[in-house]
This record gives C-alpha cells, structure tokens and sequence, in this order.
C-alpha cells in the first residue's frame, strides 16, 4: 500500500530568493506516529508549512518536487483545500483565540462539520482525553495556562476529525509532567483514534518513546531515518543533538548542539 503522506524530494524557497528545504524526501504510514528530529533552523516547521499550504502565506512555496496525500498531490492546493481532505496544523506556540472560551475555540477548530449532533459528540470526545478543558469550558482562553493553551489547540484539531496531525513542538516551554501528559494522550489519540501523526520535537528522548519512525534533519535535508529502536541505539544520536551531516561525519559549525546533549538524554 502506498504510504498516506509522501514527501517527494521537495525544494522550498522563500520570497523567490532564500532556499530552505533542499531535497527532502519523507514517508509516514497510515496509522503511525512519525517523529522528527531537529535543532532550531533545520527546517522542520518549514516542512511542515508547506505539507499544510501555509506557505503560501509567508510567500514561500515548494519550487520543485512533489507532496502526496492518499494518492493526490496537494502541493499546489489552498490550505483550506488541504484542511479539508484531513490534514490539520497545530502550529508551535500555542496559537489559541485569547478572546474566545475554550468551548467555542474548540468549535471553531469543527468549523467544517454542520451536523449539530456530531459537533457535540465530538467536543464530549475532546473532553474525555483532556477533563480539564471540561472544567473551564466557559473560561476565556486567553487565562489558560500554557499547558491548558497546548491541550486545547490538540483538543481544537481533533475536532477537525483529521486522518493526519501535523504537531510542532507540542513540549515547548512546558513543565516536564505537564510534557508527560500531553505526550500520553498523544500516543492515545494516535491508538484509540488511528489518527496518523508527524511531529516535530527536539526533546528527542519524549519523540522516540512514542513514535515507530524517526528522521533527523540538518540544513533542510534528511540526514538519517530508521525505526526509534535503531536510532535509540545510535551512538552519533546519543552523543550529539543532531550533529550528523548527509555524509554521516559529525557537525562543529554550532556548539549549541553540544550543550544540548543533557536534553537528547535527561
């Protein structure tokens, strides 16, 4: 079977002039959690913009090659195209509607469902993964914790209904049990839902403990890819925070790899 998403050796530039993504090439299966490893200006979120469409709205655009989703290609889709064929972003940051309460961001995130009764059996099935939603459905996003803010933008695609959730960064400035929780109902999403995931962390230890496929990025190229088992044992992985090149020597340009290397393996 084809794979549901596919990554065709796609270039990227931005305002006709800065390359970003140069070749890259990646899979995720149906039904798996794909995790991808990479330090900051790797490319990572660029990638995952312009499997989404937003590129469109940096003035970026993929320049060459080619991306796949259930056999359609949807590079050259509108986002609104692509959310609807089940695609969503949560973007890094915790992009929620300050001004709106938590029950109507979560609406806003079904926006494409008209069928009433569906839409509430649907935020019943947002609170059971996250209770505490429930508990302030009626507050003002904006006075949400930034744990509260990460599950509801989850929360917020998963009324979407998507077959593929793009995550970026969900661990960002989070509390470590805060990170363990939403990390958990991620891998329950993803099991009880079959809702396919790629992800992006650099908490690299978190991403393999609940993802089946890695692929480390560097200078927008796929440096390695292999199932998490082999690249937990990998020892240039446990050494270095993505230090590797396409060559498979390992990188000096940018000693902030080094001082990350407690993070790989905290």
């Amino acid at each position: 079977m084809e794979p549901l998403l596919v990554v065709n050796n796609i270039e990227v530039i931005y305002h006709n002039v800065i390359l970003v993504l140069k070749g890259l090439s990646l899979q995720v299966e149906e039904g798996r959690i794909v995790a991808v490893l990479g330090s900051n200006g790797a490319g990572k979120t660029t990638m995952l913009k312009a499997i989404s469409g937003l590129l469109k709205t940096e003035d970026g655009k993929v320049s060459d090659g080619s991306i796949t989703f259930m056999g359609r290609r949807i590079d050259r889709m509108s986002p609104e195209k692509i959310v609807r064929l089940g695609i969503f972003q949560v973007m890094e940051g915790r992009r929620v509607f300050v001004d709106l309460t938590v029950e109507e961001n979560l609406i806003a995130g079904g926006h494409t469902n008209k069928n009433t009764r569906k839409m509430r059996e649907d935020l019943e099935m947002v609170y059971s993964y996250f209770p505490r939603l429930k508990q302030r459905r009626d507050i003002l996003a904006g006075y949400l914790s930034g744990g509260e803010q990460q599950m509801l933008v989850i929360g917020r695609s998963l009324m979407a209904n998507p077959k593929l959730m793009l995550l970026d960064e969900p661990s960002m400035g989070l509390a470590p049990l805060l990170v363990a929780e939403i990390f958990e109902i991620i891998k329950r999403i993803n099991e009880e839902r079959n809702v396919t995931i790629l992800l992006i962390e650099q908490n690299a230890r978190l991403a393999l403990n609940i993802a089946h496929h890695g692929y480390v990025m560097e200078c927008g190229r796929i440096v390695l890819d292999d199932t998490v088992e082999k690249l937990r044992e990998n020892a240039d992985i446990k050494e270095f925070y993505l230090g590797l090149t396409a060559v498979g020597k390992k990188s000096y340009r940018d000693v902030k790899h080094y001082k990350r290397r407690k993070r790989w393996l905290a």
